[in-house]
């Protein structure tokens, strides 16, 4: 979302571009709703970062507190004072308070061997979130298809709040699953609305507690996904369905409800204001759907899928099943400036976003990159005064000549299982901007295997003396009777993407700083992290592929 330094900025006129100076960046620089009207700066990919990196940041609160920090720098002089008091005091959180905030989100789920249809191919997994934003815009899904064979599971990352993130989390594994289901089943399913009768079940959900459902929405997304499998219906063409196809069609079907459902509005009011912060905000996703020994992961935006496969000598190697759609990837970029004038190319991507606002290149929603301006300002005018009055809603992003700018289109990749692939991580940037996929790899996998393999302590540049050393050593030993103390992979990572020291261990001290900060600071060190380890049967792998052969 925009990020306003002032609530006393006058609001911009319904047409007028803003100047790029005052809307610096959607997207890791995020309001908390969509329908707030200012908001602070709170990322370290600000376009005012090298202000944050040379001063101190100054957090104040109804003068009761200030918690003074450097950054992106050394953390241990993060301290908490009265702004009258001169000597500062350290606050540590206990190993079980930080055990109790690492779990709080964490998630299980064990496979059935045999699950009446075929032997899975998938062990179980493991889940977690741990929040950055108050309220955290991260968001998850898994789910077993039932009407078809697989699994899928998926991460949403969202931006500008979490109204659209949450939607898609919803919504998007249902248009999966009648994407794929043969046109017999999508007839009887239909019959049985028409009738009245119970339906089949589509999905079975595995869900945290926390995990919840928009149910004021439910007969809303109803409507539209009964539209959709009617369509199909009326377009049969007695082929089986492409998996690949599937995924793409139900992606770009899902956003294009969202775009509707906003357009069209809702006599209710609550649904009609819901409807436009779930397309005002946006979303990325990454999802996978596991069959057998068939694998494939769609991506949106900059969330990513890393395989993690254990060596013949018992190493760990990563490998990435996805592709970040950002500035970073050169094809995208160019993919980008092919589909818009050659006169708009140096404004399609500046400072490493789109039009200088967007970081991912693909998203749910964010129709304000999609829409064209007339269709804008219709929606705005005419809808809810909360929208109308918001300076984000109204807001024009600079040089905004041929829209859609943005997708939701997935790039699908398709993988053949093999035994040595042991395990698949799906996670929201914020686990990649903390760590390497190959840190990743050897972490889950030695997770998963109890096997530690002992790596040289690497020092990094740093002056390390003998006493230091045998310090590290003996913390090292004494971390390896409990390196293992979690019960969840997903929580596990956690702990190491958020405490890990410049040694690449957990540092317990740290680790406690880290969840300590107050909300207003958090979002400054990192982002919402949210995390889905997938384990696998590789018996089960090994002999699907003999069957194969």
């Amino acid at each position: 979302a925009i990020p306003v330094r002032s609530s006393r900025l006058p609001l911009l006129s319904d047409a007028m571009p803003a100047p790029a100076h005052l809307f610096p960046l959607i997207r890791n620089c995020e309001i908390s709703r969509i329908c707030s009207t200012v908001c602070y700066c709170h990322h370290k990919h600000l376009c005012c970062l090298s202000h944050f990196a040379h001063s101190h940041f100054r957090y104040a609160s109804q003068k009761r507190f200030v918690a003074l920090h450097r950054p992106k720098e050394n953390f241990n002089y993060f301290i908490h004072t009265r702004d009258y008091a001169s000597t500062p005091q350290r606050f540590y959180l206990t190993p079980p308070q930080v055990n109790s905030i690492l779990k709080a989100n964490e998630y299980s789920f064990k496979v059935p061997e045999f699950d009446g249809k075929n032997v899975s191919s998938v062990l179980g997994f493991d889940s977690n979130q741990l929040p950055a934003n108050a309220p955290i815009e991260d968001r998850r899904s898994a789910a077993t298809c039932l009407q078809t064979r697989g699994m899928l599971l998926g991460v949403f990352d969202g931006h500008a709040g979490c109204a659209c993130a949450q939607a898609v989390s919803e919504r998007l594994f249902y248009y999966i699953a009648v994407s794929l289901l043969p046109h017999e089943t999508l007839l009887e399913i239909e019959n049985a609305v028409e009738s009245g009768r119970a339906l089949l079940p589509i999905l079975q959900w595995h869900k945290h507690p926390n995990d919840y459902f928009s149910k004021e929405a439910s007969k809303l997304y109803f409507n539209s996904l009964r539209t959709y499998w009617q369509e199909l219906i009326d377009l049969n063409s007695g082929e089986t369905t492409d998996v690949k196809e599937a995924l793409i069609n139900a992606f770009k079907r899902l956003d294009n409800d969202i775009s509707l459902e906003a357009q069209v509005g809702d006599p209710n009011s609550f649904l009609n204001y819901l409807v436009l912060r779930v397309a005002f905000s946006g979303a990325t996703a990454c999802v996978a759907h596991v069959d057998g020994v068939d694998l494939h992961i769609a991506n949106t935006g900059d969330s990513r899928a890393m395989l993690g496969v254990q060596e013949e000598d018992g190493s760990w190697s990563a490998v990435n099943l996805s592709y970040d759609h950002n500035a970073q990837n050169e094809h995208e970029v160019e993919r980008v400036k092919m589909e818009h004038p050659k006169s708009e190319e140096k404004s399609l991507v500046k400072q490493d976003r789109l039009l200088g606002l967007l970081m991912p290149f693909r998203a749910f929603g964010d129709v304000k990159f999609k829409w064209s301006i007339e269709l804008q300002k219709r929606v705005v005018e005419s809808g809810p005064d909360q929208l109308n009055d918001n300076e984000y809603t109204k807001f024009i992003p600079p040089n905004y000549h041929t829209p859609p700018y943005l997708t939701a289109e997935p790039e699908v990749i398709h993988h053949k299982l093999r035994p040595q692939d042991k395990f698949l991580v799906l996670a929201t940037d914020g686990l990649w901007e903390t760590m390497h996929r190959q840190d990743v790899a050897r972490i889950v996998g030695e997770y998963l295997t109890g096997v530690h393999h002992q790596q040289p302590i690497a020092v990094g540049g740093y002056k390390v003396t003998l006493g230091q050393m045998h310090g590290l050593l003996t913390e090292r030993r004494a971390r390896i009777s409990s390196v293992f103390e979690d019960q969840n992979a997903a929580t596990h990572l956690i702990r190491h993407a958020v405490g890990n020291n410049e040694f690449g261990t957990v540092d317990h001290e740290r680790l406690s700083k880290m969840l300590s900060l107050p909300e207003e600071l958090a979002r400054m060190y990192r982002d919402d992290i949210t995390i889905i380890v997938v384990q696998f049967n590789s018996h089960v792998i090994g002999a699907c592929q003999n069957e194969e052969l």
